[in-house]
């Protein structure tokens, strides 16, 4: 029973860790939108050059995450986390 609190405890701090940085990230965009409101005026923004999409990166970086998605699944394999 005790390694039940123990694990839920732990589950319980993960998880509000997560949700305070969530909610830090949201005002710090918050934030910054409402100051950008003003910078835009003032400043000019420079015309953004057309960058071409590298499809063969985009597959490597692909197969790359899933095979370490398949590598996590395999290491907590029969753990309570899921």
């Amino acid at each position: 029973m005790k390694a039940s609190t123990q694990q839920s405890q732990k589950m319980a701090a993960a998880i509000s860790a997560v949700f305070g940085y969530i909610r830090s990230q949201e005002d710090a965009a918050a934030l910054a939108m409402s100051q950008d409101d003003t910078v835009a005026e003032s400043v000019p923004v420079p015309s953004a050059l057309p960058v071409p999409v590298k499809l063969w990166g985009i597959s490597g970086r692909q197969d790359m995450m899933s095979m370490r998605n398949l590598m996590q699944l395999r290491t907590f394999q029969g753990s309570k986390l899921r």
